[in-house]
Order: C-alpha cells, then structure tokens, then sequence
C-alpha cells in the first residue's frame, strides 16, 4: 500500500504529534464575486506511522453556506461527491452498508459554524488529500461585509496559506483584515487594494505557526477575517446583470432614523448566574443610553414567573432610563425558565400599545429576547411556544433573538425569530459577552425604512425571490434576485419602482449590461455563475422559510418538492437532500446527511462523515448490559452482588438508590426541589470530572405537589476539556468551539480524547472513559399529549468508578462508603414496608424498607430494588441539605457543604 509522495514535495522536515500524521499543506481560497463567496479547503496529509490509524478532515462551514462538493484522493484513488434526494441516497447508502462495504454517518454543529468530519484509516506510508467546497452570500452589518474563515489546520503545515479575493463592480471603499487570529501574527497578512478588485494572502512559515519557538503544536486556530465595503451611488441601489440573471442591491443611507418601539424581554433564570449576567446587565445599560427621546421602551425580566419594569411603553426620556438602569442592577438570577409567558407578556404590552393609539405610525416595533436556555417551566413544546408567539405577533412587528453561551438552542431561537420577521445571533459566554450584544443592538438600533415594496416589470423578469420587506436598518442591505429577458432591458431602469411607508424611494443605477459581461469575463478569478448562485441561494432560504410558515401539510408538501428539486438543480445539500461520496468503482461509499429537524441534528449546509464506525457494543461496560434479576420482599435481606443491583442511580422523579458495596446495601432518598435548578451528583476535583443534572417540571401539579425529574444531564472532563450534555432532544460533545450532535433517533457512536459515547436509538447513551469509569443515560419517553408527564432522564453510575477521594456530590460522596447501622427493625402501617433506625455519620433516624425501580432492562415497569428509605431528601444520609448541592452552571463543580 506504500506509494511515493515526492509529487507533494516531502522533503523530511515534517512536524509530526504523537500520531506520527503529518500535514504537509493547508489551503484556503476563497473568491467573493459582488457578494458571493465560494471558498475551498484543502488538506494533504501523510500516515508516517507503522499502524493504520484514522486521519481525520474536520473543518467548520459557516452557518447557512450551501455545501456543493466534496473529494478525497487516497493514494491516488479520488473520491467525488454527488447529490441525491435524501431517501435515495439513504437507501444507497444502506446497501452499501449491508454488503459490507465502508459506510458511515455522524451529524453534527457547533456554534456559529457547521462542522464537516469525515475520519478515514490510512495504511501506513499512505497520504491522503481533503477538498471541501462550499458558498454563501456576504451579508452586510453596521456598514460592512465580513467574510469569516475558519482556520484550524489542527497541526503545524509545512505549507499554509489563506488566499481571498474580492471582485465588486460596484467599486471597493475600503478592505480591512482585523487581526482575529491574535498578535502572534502581526504584519503577515498582505492586502493589495486595486478600485474595483482586492488581493489578501496570509502565508506564516512553519516557525511563524509555532506557539512558542521550541513548540511543535500551532498557534494557527480561529477565524481569518476580512472586511469591506463598497462605493454607492446617492440611490444607495444597483441593479447588475448577468447571464440571464438580475442582482438588485439596496443600501440607502441618508435617511432619518424612524422612532423604535422596543421590549427588552431578559432571562433572569439560575443559569444565567455570574459573569453571563454581570455582561447582560453591564450590556444593557449601555443600550438603554443610546436609546434615541423618539423611542419608547419597557424592560421584562422572568424565570419560572414574569415582572415588568413598566406594565406599558415609556418615553425614552433620561429620568426613565435611569430609573431602568436601577431595575436592572437589582436583578438576581435564580429559578426557572419560562420563555413562553414572557414572550407573550411582551406582544400583549405592543398589541394593546397600538389599539390604543399609542405608537407614531412611522415607528418600528420590535422585541429583543435575552437568553441562554431550553424552556424550564411552563409550556415546554418549542413548536407550541413558536406558534404562540407566531399568532400573539400577527406579523405587526419583529422579533430578535440573542442566545448566550454553548447550552443555549440557538436553532429554536432562530426560528421563532426568523418566523417573526427577525433574526438571531448566538453571543458567547466569556468577557466580551458585553461587546457582542451592543454590537448585534447596533445593527438593529437605526430603523430607516418600512414594509418596503420593490416592482418589477413582468415583461422583463420572472422569478423573483422575496421582493417586500418589513424593515431596513441602516448599515445593512436589502439584496432581490430573479431571472431576466435580455432582449427587454431597454426601459427596464426606468420602471423598476420601490416603495415604503414612510418614504418616496428613488429609482437604482443599472450597471452597464456589456461593461459588467466584458469586466467579468476579462478577470480569471470572477465566478461567472455568481448571479445565478445568489438566485439560487436567496430562492432557497426564502422557501425554506416559507415552508416553516406553511399553514397546510399540502403547501408544506409543495414547497419541499420545490427546494428537493433547487438542491438537486443546482447541487447543493439542504435538508431533504444528502450527499453521497463513493470512488470510481463504487464499492465504498459514505453518506452527507443532515435531519429535517435542526434539533435532531444539524443545520443547512452541514456534513458530517465518519467511515468504519464501531460496532454497537463494542466499549460498552458489561454493567449497562444487564439482564433482570427478580428481587423478594425479605427482612433486613442484604441486597445481592448483581450487576443489575450493584450500582447507584437516579430516576423517575427524582428517586436516588444508593448502593454500599462493603455493607451490601442499597440506600433510597429522593430530593423534591423546582423546575430549572441543577443538582451537583459528582464533584471530583482529583479527576477533573463533573456531573450535574437539571431538573424540568411536569406540566401541572398534582396533589397540591408538581413533580420534577431530570430533563438535561451535564458531564465535564476538565483534564481532556470535554463537556457532554444529554437531553430529551439530542446528545451533544463539546470540545472548546467544536461541538458534535447525535439524536435520540440515531444508533451511532462518538469517539474523541479516548472517551466513547455510545447511542442506543431511542433508549440509552453510555460513556465510557478508558478502563476508569462509566455512565449510562436512560432516556424515558412518555405520551406527547399526556396532560401532566414529560419526557425526562435516568442516570446510572456504577460504584466502581475510579473518582478520586476528594469527590463529593449526592452521589459521589459515598465513593467512601460511610459506616451505616439498621437496627430496631418495626413493623410499618404495610406489612413490606417496615422500620428501623439508622445511624450514619453520627445521625440516627427513622427509615423506611421499600422498593424503588432499576429501568435499565423494562424502561415501562422497570425492575425491582429493595432499600432502606431516608425521609426528608435524604437528611442525615448525606452530607449537609440538599440545597447545598445545588449549583449555577450544568458543567459547575460544588463546593463541599
């Protein structure tokens, strides 16, 4: 299998890590042609290793490109793409599967990017190229487009370089390359600026990779950024035509700002706790200063209930800002999170604004939402809450969304922003969270126009994707695409009209057909297709968004056979499409898929690959394979070294069994605390290792008492810098920005830093940490309409888990088992439910025999366990009140009660 790489140049003076892979290029190009990027990223790489061992490709795409190729060339075998309608492809790929050959799939995202892995074992001494192509419209925000690359080669490269281009007829004002990837790189990149075309390279040699001189690991791990503008005409518009398709671009500036009508609406829930909701309030006491006397405004901070700061709109006049920045100063975080009342509380204060005649009719209303979680309490169905909103808005005025941190579902916030006539954006959880909300309140801040109109003449023009919009903020762009008649061009300036409600709109400049055809074709980097990309890409966004809003299953069918057939046209992967890439003989093949569903998965434009996966069980601990054992009701019987026994969990609402090995003991309590609080189970600091559970409540109480159980499951690995979040949805690994999501509706396993995640479809997750501890998850699905139950968690962590001395938690302080003694056993009020005393820790009282349920092998009736319960949330038994376990974050460690 060893051939020659001397045509990549290999001259000896590879780095190589441990795993003896060395990257002998790294290559980004990107070309953005009037606002269209296309971009490529390649990878060349070498197994220099005595073994196979898997080499991996894993890049992140920006959210929203449209992936439309992708090869490999494995020694001279070349691997190329092809799109396919998803349950042909799949279909494909299952028999492919079935016959033995390599086949694989993963789903994944990660923050703001999507990322595409594909892990392929290489023989050793053979090389292996990556090429991945995808493209995207450059959006422009606060009077800039900004392209952003990841880089994240991984490794030191004998050879890397980042290479854009820019091609804007209209003219460049400016480029700027701010100095994202840090100081490290000072005076490497060059831009060379020419009036209509732009240059960037950024070249580091290998030492200029290097974190420090003498490290072998690089330095080279972020985004590469590159801004720009361009010249406009006092329109603020232009029209530019080409092969047969129109680009009309609108950018007007000189406009007075409209008054704004605007609810802040703030979660103030447990989680947003410390440094999140020290830059929230630091953030939106600087936007509440910039607050024109024009606008008007209130304040709505919640968790499991809702305050207002006014209960209806004020003037932005300086004695009422200060007072609101008062309100905010006082905020506690603490509870849950009920998204659903505070979004409606929020259109009730606009909707009764307006029937009162209170809002100027040039004004522009709008809701600004804050926050960093799932929906806690109240209604929990994301579609109902979407729905809810959708119906409480009625289109009359917008909804922005910022999600805080790595938890939060961006995917849902951006929906129900998008929905609204919106948008969303995730910001960060570190020291700049504060800059990142002022700058998205920026880019909403300056309404200019509103419910705009642009009219195209028929004769001339077909297809025209989105042609009205609600608002136009100053500093961005309003971009109306479709196909064009060439032969009726002549008077098409001169009827081409716009139209606002609250201003006379002149009519936009028409480039030059043959000026622009002869530009274009004379400069050998141009995508001559860029006009018909840009339809395709704003054609298929807006069914897409058409499709979330379709009102009929058969409108909703429609609309998909129309996005199937654009994403097949015009190669492309959405979510009803799937990429399949197999060699020339087609005997190995691997699938590109995505779920319809972003929260059962990913979003459009993400590829997830990974050949050969492991086998179903192979990795995971014999204890989370377990057969029933019956168990009998017998006096003070010492419960039985099984596997299915021999282990502590905690399940259903939520009940604790812990289990002595010395004494042969299995102990019970349950803790009764409220929806949106985060119990600590596992405190290590010796190993580094956190497990927290958050509680979710059923949907009413009952008896006077509402249940709650474990809706999400937090794991931290601090000495690998992984964190692993399970809830009812999906199952999420994040590793820094990288993050990685299966859903409960697949069977399929993650590997990374020698710790295995195994999904068991629609039942279990384990984890498995090397040879020293392990996890199950059981996942507990209940009737979707049942009036009171919801879905919830299960966790079982086995007593031989190698947790240092110093762990804590509910569970993990009883890694040294305590000296328990029962004795003085009664008769209880049962017959199989006596008493005796119980004396721990130097507590005595009074506990009760009963049984609890391991679910493990009956996830309805579960199996049952004999124990000795502890009354009073387990008082006496553990160390402390519960509420000392209670802690801020789902990755926080505890500190000891």
């Amino acid at each position: 299998f060893q051939r020659s790489t001397s045509d990549w140049g290999y001259d000896g003076d590879l780095v190589e890590d441990d795993d003896k892979v060395g990257l002998y290029s790294y290559k980004v190009q990107s070309t953005i042609t009037s606002r269209l990027a296309n971009t490529m990223i390649q990878a060349k790489m070498v197994n220099n290793a005595r073994r196979p061992q898997p080499i991996m490709f894993d890049v992140q795409v920006p959210k929203g490109a449209f992936i439309d190729n992708f090869t490999m060339d494995i020694n001279g075998i070349t691997f190329t793409s092809h799109i396919r309608e998803k349950s042909e492809a799949r279909k494909m790929y299952a028999q492919a599967k079935a016959k033995g050959k390599a086949a694989g799939i993963v789903r994944s995202n990660a923050l703001d990017m999507e990322n595409f892995q594909t892990e392929v074992n290489v023989p050793p001494g053979m090389r292996i190229q990556f090429q991945l192509h995808y493209h995207e419209m450059i959006r422009r925000k606060l009077s800039s487009y900004e392209h952003v690359i990841s880089v994240k080669p991984g490794r030191l490269a004998k050879h890397l370089e980042v290479d854009v281009r820019i091609i804007e007829p209209q003219g460049l004002r400016y480029v700027h390359v701010p100095n994202s990837l840090g100081d490290h790189f000072n005076g490497i990149t060059t831009i060379s600026k020419g009036e209509k075309k732009a240059h960037v390279s950024f070249k580091p040699t290998m030492d200029q990779q290097r974190k420090c001189p003498k490290c072998s690991s690089t330095a080279v791990d972020g985004n590469f950024v590159v801004q720009y503008d361009v010249n406009r005409e006092t329109t603020g518009g232009e029209l530019e035509i080409f092969n047969g398709y129109f680009i009309h671009f609108f950018a007007p500036e000189n406009l007075d700002p409209l008054p704004k009508n605007i609810l802040f609406v703030i979660d103030v829930s447990g989680s947003m706790w410390g440094l999140k909701m020290k830059q929230t309030i630091e953030a939106m006491k600087a936007i509440l200063s910039e607050l024109r006397a024009a606008d008007q405004f209130s304040l709505i901070d919640f968790n499991h209930n809702v305050r207002c700061w006014r209960d209806n709109l004020v003037s932005a006049t300086p004695a009422q800002v200060e007072d609101a920045k008062k309100y905010i100063q006082t905020i506690h975080p603490n509870g849950g999170t009920n998204i659903n009342e505070a979004l409606l509380r929020a259109t009730f204060i606009l909707n009764e604004a307006k029937s009162l005649g209170m809002l100027d009719p040039n004004s522009v209303s709008m809701i600004v939402l804050v926050s960093d979680g799932d929906p806690t309490v109240g209604e929990l169905k994301l579609t109902t809450i979407q729905k809810n909103v959708k119906q409480s808005i009625k289109d009359e005025f917008s909804l922005f969304c910022l999600g805080i941190g790595f938890d939060v579902d961006y995917d849902f916030l951006q929906r129900i922003a998008t929905d609204n006539r919106g948008m969303a954006q995730r910001i960060f959880g570190n020291q700049e969270t504060s800059l990142q909300m002022k700058n998205f309140y920026n880019q909403v801040s300056t309404p200019l126009l509103k419910k705009i109109q642009f009219n195209y003449p028929q004769e001339s023009v077909s297809d025209v994707t989105q042609s009205s919009f609600h608002n136009y903020f100053g500093g961005s762009e309003i971009v109306v695409a479709g196909k064009v008649d060439t032969e009726n061009l002549q008077h098409l300036e001169s009827v081409v009209t716009a139209t606002a409600a609250n201003a006379e709109l002149v009519m936009e400049t028409l480039r030059d057909v043959e000026e622009l055809d002869g530009f274009m074709k004379k400069d050998k980097y141009a995508d001559p297709d860029f006009t018909r990309k840009l339809w395709a890409y704003l054609t298929v966004n807006q069914m897409m968004a058409e499709r979330n809003a379709a009102p009929t299953a058969a409108l909703k069918r429609n609309i998909t056979k129309s996005i199937l057939q654009m994403s097949l046209d015009h190669h492309i992967v959405t979510p009803f499409t799937a990429m399949l890439i197999e060699n020339a003989e087609k005997d190995e093949i691997m699938l590109a898929d995505q779920p319809k569903d972003p929260r059962k998965g990913c979003c459009p434009g993400t590829l997830g690959l990974t050949p050969n996966a492991p086998n179903n069980n192979k990795g995971i601990p014999a204890w989370a394979n377990v057969t029933a054992v019956p168990v009998s009701f017998m006096p003070e019987q010492r419960s039985p070294p099984v596997s299915s026994l021999s282990i502590n969990r905690v399940d259903n609402d939520p009940h604790f069994i812990i289990h002595l090995p010395k004494s042969q003991r299995n102990i019970c309590f349950n803790i009764n605390s409220e929806p949106g609080k985060i119990l600590n189970l596992v405190s290590d600091p010796g190993t580094g290792v956190v497990v927290n559970g958050q509680l979710v409540g059923a949907k009413k109480a009952e008896n006077k008492k509402l249940n709650t159980y474990f809706g999400k499951i937090g794991f931290y690995f601090q000495k690998k810098g992984l964190k692993v979040e399970i809830s009812t949805e999906k199952i999420t690994l994040k590793d820094g920005s990288y993050a990685i999501t299966l859903s409960w509706a697949d069977t399929g396993h993650i590997i990374r830093k020698q710790l295995l995640i195994s999904v068991k479809k629609e039942s279990n997750v384990t984890i498995t940490v090397g040879e020293e501890m392990s996890f199950m998850v059981l996942l507990h699905r209940v009737w979707k309409k049942h009036p009171v139950n919801v879905d919830f968690l299960g966790i079982y962590i086995p007593p031989e888990n190698q947790f240092s001395p110093a762990a804590h938690g509910l569970i993990g302080q009883f890694v040294s088992e305590p000296e328990v003694s029962i004795h003085h056993q009664t008769p209880g009020q049962a017959p199989e439910k006596p008493q005796a005393i119980m004396e721990v820790k130097g507590n005595k009282f009074t506990v009760t025999r009963g049984v609890q349920k391991d679910y493990r092998t009956d996830r309805v009736l579960g199996t049952d366990v004999l124990c000795w319960f502890v009354h009073n949330s387990g008082k006496g038994f553990i160390d402390g009140h519960y509420r000392d376990y209670l802690v801020p974050h789902l990755y926080s460690f505890m500190k000891k009660p």
